[in-house]
Parts: C-alpha cells; sequence; structure tokens
C-alpha cells in the first residue's frame, strides 16, 4: 500500500514518535530525514534572537561564538541583578554621606562608590565586547555612562582632597548617580519613560504656556483688586501687594496646598471676593489640570504605540533572522525540523515543562507534519509570552489514605457544603461582624471573650477548606489570598494568646504586642476583597500591572534623587527639627528667627526639612501631592522656583504619564477580550481536550491566582468529575513582560497602513534586508 502523501518521504529516514506520555496520543508524526548535527554555536545564535525577540531586546551584537557566549552572560539574570544591586548601592549612599541619616565615615562611603564604579566600568566594559566598535561609540548610553564615571572620580578625589585640608566643598557629582540607573541596558523601560515625556513636551508646553498666562492675567486682576485694601494676612503681612508674590501664592492655590487660607482676607473683607477665587480654582485646577491630563495622555498614547509598532518589527526580524539560521528545506518550502525546534525552545525556556513545551509544538506544527513553517516558528516569541498553567489532576491524600471515611455520605456533605456559595457569604458576614466588634471597646469582657470565637471560626474555616480542596492546591506557590488568610489567622493566634498569657502572669503589659494584634485584626478585614468577584478581578487586575508600575517607580525615584540633592544642597540646616521640650535657642521658630510667627512654625512643620536625605525624599513626597512655601522665606525669594519646577515636572508631566500609563494597562488588563495568540493556544487546549472549564473554575475559585509551572488540582470538584492526568490554563497573569503586555495594549489600535510591512512582508525579507523607510533615522532612539 502506498503512504500517505504526507509521509512519502526519500533517502535515509528516522521514525520519529512525537506523542508525549503526558499528552493524549495522536496520530504519530511522519517519518523525518536525518539531517546534519546542528552546530552549537548555530543554535546558541539563533535562542539568542528568540531571546531578545521574546523581551524585545535590541542589543546589536557580535555574532562570533564567544562574543555570543558572553551575551548570554550579559543577559544572565545574575548578572542583571548584581548591576541593579550595585546601582541601588550607589544611590543610597546619600543616605550615608553628610548630611546623612546614618553617619558613616568618608573613608568607608568612598570606597564603596569606587567598587560600585568598577562594578559599572566592567559592566561597561562586557557590553563593549559583545557589541561592534562603531555601535558601541555611537550609542549615547555608553558615553553617558563614561562620563558619569570620570566625574564621580574626579569629584571624589577633589573633594577628598579639599577634605584633608578642612575646606568645606560640595559633592556635585551626586547628582549624575542617577545616569546609571537610566542608562545602563536593562533600563529600557525608564529610558522609553523619558522618551515619551521628551515626545510629549512640546504639546505640554503649548498649554503650560496657556495656563501661565491664566495665572498671570489672575494674579493681574488680584493686585488691582486686594492690593490697595491695606488687608493683612493671618501673619500680619501685607496681603496681595506684591505682583510677584502673589503669581506664588495663586500658583500654590491651584495645587489646593494654601486652600482656603489664602482667601480668608479678601473673604473676611467682602464675601463677593470668593467669587474670584472660585473662578480661578475652576479655570486653573480643574479645567488646566484636566486639559494637561488630557494632552499628556494623547501625546504618551500616541508616540507609544508609535514605538511598540516598531518593538512588533524588530520582534519579528530577529525571529526571521533565527529562523533562517536553523531552516531547512521541505521540498521547496523551508522549514525548522521538530527536533531543532524542540532544543531551541529547551534552551530559550528552560523552566517550561514539557507538557507545556509539547502544547507550543501542537499549536506550531498543528498538522504534525514533523516541521514548523516560517509564519508559525516567527509566532513562537509570542507564545512563549503567554503564561500556560501545567496542572496535574489528582485526588485529596485523605482520599488515599482514609478511602472509606474521605468518600463518605458525611464526607461529601461536608465538602459540598464548603464549596457552596453559603459558606463564603457566611464568613463574610462574618467578617462584617468581626469589623463592628473590632470598633468596640476591648476592655469590655464580652469583647474580649468574642476575639476568641472570630479566631475559632476563621481557624475552623481553614482547616475545612484545606479538608475540602487538595492541600498543594490550596497552598500552592502563588496562591496569595490563603497565604494571606492562614498567615494573619495564625499570627493573631500566636499574639493574642501571647498578650493574654502576659496580662495573666505578670502586670507587664507590651503595647508593641498590642499593637501587633490590632493591627492583625485589622488587616483580617481585608478577606472581604477576595469574596467579592469583582473586588477580586479589580485587585487581581492591579497586581498584574504592578510589573509595569515599576517603569514609573524608577522614573519617580531618578526625578526625586536629583531634587532631593538639590534641595539638601539649597536647604540644608535652614530648618531644624526640636523635641517639644526643648530649651534651644528658636526652638518654636525651627531654629530660624525668619519663621518666627509663621504658618510654618506654627503648625508644627520643622520636621519637614532637608537636612538629610530621607528627609528630603518626605519633603519631596509631601510636594509630590501639595506644595510648600516656608523654605523661602528662610532662603531667598528665587527659592520658590526650585519649588515650581518639582511641581511642574513631578505633577503636571511625570505623574500624569504615570495616569496614562495606568489607564491603558488597566484598560487591557481587566478586559476579556483575548490575543490571537491566547486564543490560538486556548483553542488547541480544548482540541486536545485537555481545558480546565470555566464553571469548573468558578466554583472551586482556587486557580485564580495559580502562576508556577506545576500544580495539583483534585479530582473531584462539587459533583463534577474530571479524568486523571494534566490540564492546561492560561494564567490570570497572562504576559510574562512588560513589553508583551505593552504590544496586548496598542495591536488592535494599530491600523494595517501604519503597521509598517505586513506579516507576509516580514516573511519574505531576505537576512541582510535593510530596516524599512519608517524605521530609519529612528530606530537607535526607540530601541536604545
Amino acid at each position: 500500500m502506498a503512504a500517505p502523501p504526507a509521509a512519502r518521504h526519500t533517502g535515509t529516514c528516522r521514525r520519529g514518535d512525537g506523542a508525549s506520555p503526558r499528552l493524549p496520543r495522536l496520530r504519530p508524526h511522519p517519518p523525518t530525514c536525518a539531517f546534519p548535527p546542528l552546530l552549537p554555536q548555530e543554535l546558541l545564535l539563533a535562542a539568542a534572537f528568540v531571546s531578545d525577540a521574546q523581551y524585545n531586546r535590541n542589543i546589536p551584537f557580535k555574532t562570533s561564538p564567544q562574543a555570543v557566549r558572553l551575551y548570554y552572560l550579559y543577559n544572565h539574570w545574575i548578572m542583571r541583578t548584581v548591576t541593579y544591586f550595585f546601582i541601588f548601592l550607589n544611590l543610597s549612599l546619600a543616605v550615608f554621606e553628610e548630611p546623612a541619616v546614618y553617619p558613616l565615615p568618608f573613608l568607608a562611603t568612598s570606597l564603596v562608590e569606587v567598587l560600585c564604579l568598577l562594578v559599572f566600568f566592567g559592566r561597561l566594559t562586557h557590553f563593549a565586547k559583545i557589541t561592534p566598535r562603531n555601535v558601541f561609540w555611537k550609542d549615547t548610553k555608553n558615553i553617558c555612562i563614561m562620563v558619569a564615571i570620570l566625574l564621580s572620580l574626579t569629584d571624589l578625589a577633589i573633594y577628598g582632597a579639599l577634605r584633608i585640608y578642612n575646606i568645606k566643598s560640595i559633592r556635585w557629582s551626586r547628582i549624575a548617580r542617577p545616569i546609571f540607573l537610566i542608562n545602563f541596558a536593562e533600563s529600557r523601560q525608564i529610558r522609553r519613560a523619558f522618551r515619551s515625556i521628551r515626545n510629549t513636551l512640546p504639546e505640554i508646553t503649548y498649554v503650560f504656556l496657556l495656563f501661565m498666562f491664566s495665572l498671570l492675567m489672575f494674579s493681574l486682576m488680584a493686585l488691582k483688586l486686594f492690593g490697595e485694601r491695606n488687608l493683612q494676612t493671618a501673619e500680619g503681612l501685607p496681603y496681595f501687594r506684591n505682583y510677584l508674590e502673589i503669581v506664588f501664592d495663586l500658583y500654590v492655590l491651584v495645587t489646593t496646598a494654601n486652600s482656603p487660607d489664602v482667601m480668608m482676607p479678601a473673604f473676611d473683607f467682602s464675601s463677593w471676593y470668593a467669587l474670584f477665587f472660585i473662578a480661578f480654582v475652576i479655570v486653573n485646577t480643574y479645567i488646566f489640570m484636566s486639559l494637561f491630563l488630557a494632552v499628556v495622555y494623547n501625546n504618551y498614547k500616541k508616540h507609544l504605540k508609535n514605538e511598540i509598532r516598531q518593538l512588533a518589527y524588530m520582534k519579528h526580524r530577529k525571529m526571521i533572522e533565527a529562523f533562517n539560521l536553523l531552516k531547512e528545506e521541505e521540498g521547496a518550502q523551508p522549514v525548522v525540523r521538530e527536533a531543532r525546534w524542540k532544543q531551541l525552545v529547551k534552551l530559550v525556556a528552560p523552566d517550561i515543562s514539557n507538557s507545556h513545551r509539547e502544547l507550543l509544538l501542537r499549536i506550531s506544527d498543528d498538522e504534525q507534519k514533523g516541521f514548523i513553517d516560517k509564519k508559525s516558528f516567527v509566532q513562537l516569541a509570542d507564545l512563549l509570552n503567554i503564561q500556560v498553567i501545567t496542572l496535574k489532576i489528582r485526588s485529596h491524600p485523605l482520599g488515599q489514605w482514609m478511602p472509606r471515611v474521605y468518600k463518605s455520605s458525611v464526607s461529601q456533605f461536608l465538602r459540598s457544603m464548603v464549596r457552596h456559595r453559603g459558606f463564603v457569604w457566611t464568613y463574610d458576614a462574618i467578617i462584617l461582624i468581626n469589623a463592628i466588634f473590632i470598633a468596640l471597646d476591648e476592655e469590655t469582657p464580652y469583647i474580649s471573650y468574642a476575639e476568641w470565637v472570630f479566631l475559632a471560626l476563621y481557624i475552623i474555616e481553614i482547616l475545612l477548606k484545606v479538608y475540602t480542596y487538595e492541600p498543594r492546591v490550596f497552598f500552592g506557590k502563588n496562591q496569595f489570598w490563603n497565604w494571606f488568610d492562614t498567615l494573619i489567622i495564625f499570627a493573631a493566634l500566636t499574639a493574642t494568646i501571647l498578650n493574654t498569657t502576659l496580662k495573666s502572669t505578670t502586670k507587664y503589659n507590651s503595647q508593641q504586642i498590642l499593637d501587633i494584634v490590632f493591627i492583625l485584626r485589622v488587616l483580617r478585614l481585608i478577606r472581604i476583597v477576595d469574596s467579592i468577584q469583582r473586588f477580586r478581578v479589580i485587585m487581581n487586575t492591579l497586581i498584574n500591572i504592578v510589573p509595569t508600575m515599576l517603569t514609573f517607580v524608577g522614573l519617580t525615584l531618578v526625578v526625586y534623587c536629583i531634587f532631593a540633592i538639590i534641595g539638601m544642597e539649597l536647604f540644608h540646616g535652614k530648618i531644624q527639627f526640636f523635641p517639644a521640650n526643648s530649651n534651644a535657642p528658636y526652638a518654636l521658630e525651627c531654629g530660624n528667627p525668619a519663621l518666627k510667627d509663621s504658618l510654618f512654625a506654627r503648625g508644627k512643620y520643622c520636621k519637614n526639612n532637608f537636612n538629610n536625605f530621607a528627609s528630603s525624599f518626605i519633603v519631596l513626597m509631601e510636594l509630590t501631592v501639595v506644595n510648600q512655601c516656608g523654605f523661602a522665606n528662610v532662603t531667598a525669594q528665587p527659592a520658590k522656583l526650585y519649588f515650581i519646577a518639582f511641581h511642574i515636572v513631578m505633577v503636571i508631566i511625570i505623574v500624569n504619564i504615570f495616569v496614562s500609563f495606568i489607564l491603558e494597562a488597566f484598560f487591557v488588563e481587566y478586559s476579556l477580550e483575548k490575543s490571537e495568540v491566547e486564543t490560538a493556544i486556548e483553542r488547541k487546549i480544548q482540541e486536545l481536550g485537555m481545558g480546565v472549564q470555566e464553571d469548573v473554575l468558578q466554583d472551586e475559585q482556587l486557580l485564580d491566582n495559580m502562576e508556577s509551572a506545576e500544580h495539583d488540582l483534585e479530582g473531584e470538584v462539587g459533583t463534577k468529575t474530571q479524568p486523571r492526568g494534566l490540564v492546561f490554563k492560561i494564567a490570570s497573569k497572562r504576559y510574562r513582560t512588560v513589553d508583551a503586555l505593552l504590544q496586548r495594549m496598542f495591536e488592535a489600535e494599530i491600523p494595517p497602513e501604519d503597521e509598517g510591512p505586513s506579516l507576509e512582508e516580514i516573511l519574505n525579507l531576505p537576512p541582510a534586508a535593510a530596516a524599512p523607510s519608517f524605521l530609519k533615522g529612528s530606530f537607535p532612539k526607540a530601541f536604545s
């Protein structure tokens, strides 16, 4: 009998059977012809391209065997972790340097700084070894790092020499330390955020100029309305008689920091003057600040969409490069053989399970021909970026140890009761009642005894759930809420027993233990969040976008470090904090007579100062929310420009960009829509009969947060039974990388005419094809 067309081959062949013992046995793969052994450097190079495509890295590295291995070492997580450790160690030196929170000798901090600079230089040298020389020296990031290292060493030497002769100087290079956080290759997300700021600045400038025009006009009106009324502030100072001071006071009013204080002298004089301030707040605080957000959001989204379009193109190009290294001819069609594909995936993603790898193979080789074509191969990076959970269906250990007892009618009734929604509602009511008791006076004996009742009920709940659900599922790696409940309950039990024991055996009453008990009792109320479906969806969405939020944490850290160092140089020692019973001169004036009878001193804001790095950070955090003008009274009036500059950079620009990003990311995560790749994965899972049904998941309510590669799932779910073996599920945290989420954010919004070359055109690009015209000129900036 003639072999079917798909199985006809010539030459020396081997029989390949791709069926895995973990997957349903499908029809055998057709015989695949023998091929020459793949050279290790080619496999390593292809894996490097695929890994770069998966994580959207764009480092133009050399392709020699030694350079490729150095490139693997450069991207190793240990190397990245060490780099970040020394970056943050270098930034944290400001805590120990003068003016210091915890003073250390100058020799100690200088040695640590030199060590950090040596690590940075070594990392930069490593980068130079893997990139072509012309590329390295044209990269602005590398030049910035080298200049920052040179300036830091020079400043350190000068400062140390002057210190020997007791000459006071300024460590001016400390302001350059955030350069290392921004410019190393690992910080591409922070650089992207800075590019977004740079690209958004032109449009913001026009709105800001209009805003300043409005502010100046209102200030002029205020001068004419109130300047000749001989009004005074609560401090006895002239009210609205100096035009520049009026401009600053009204600018502060935009932040609402001095509201309604700035209005009260005029309001006391005539109630009609309140209309002026109401109009000012409506126009400048509500309209203009909202307009800033709208402009930032629109421009940020536009520029980010353009970058993601370019990222998608470069990802496809890298996948084509990898394909060209591994391809063989199958008739007239270039393909990658299954064995090579498996080697590649195992090298790129060694942490995924064999069953997960087989699932990806079934998706890529849908017809099981024994090879993967170019179009399917290009999608490998997207497939690897989707988190897929492999679940083992196993019975409860008690069902194996005590089958009669565990499967008895009483046991089944108990487990069905625990799975019932009424069980959840009952404990929700208990939590709410517990909240009422927490708010009552604990000195009442009945209230104190009730705490033991609630603790007993919570412990019974945990024991019943462990009895009902398979323990390894209940305490899964990322079962956050289950771990949270258990730890909080047992910590509260331990603290309550300890506190009761101390009360009964001694007269000693530890306030610290009481504080811990009170906090743990309040934290128990957070359990209500997990009990309400919509709350849980929102919380899971917030948890999933946390990695993307870390980008703006780094961006905020950079801005805070720069302004904190400048603030310490400008305002250090100008304001002092004294204890309440201090007899020091000018203690009531925060150590500065210029603040006598000021609202700043009377409000006891003396601890808000720039006397060390930690205090500076706290003041800047306050300035992010409101504004502060007390420091201008102890220096010069131009010092107000410092606070205006910080408000513009941090609040008007960065906070608005942060809000824009969170809005976009939240809309995508909160949406129930799936990408094409996710749909393909789920379709293949269902075809293999290895999917987890949605109604089962909703009844189980245990798989929402499971993220690890292998998990156990109880065989019995309510009255439903499932076959033993493996099942798959796309994780609630669907995307492995920030770039994958960003691509998902905009893939549906980029029209075909803006995408650049289509996938078919990209598939037909030769290996050495130049970048398309829409990328030329912008590529180095977009991906550096």
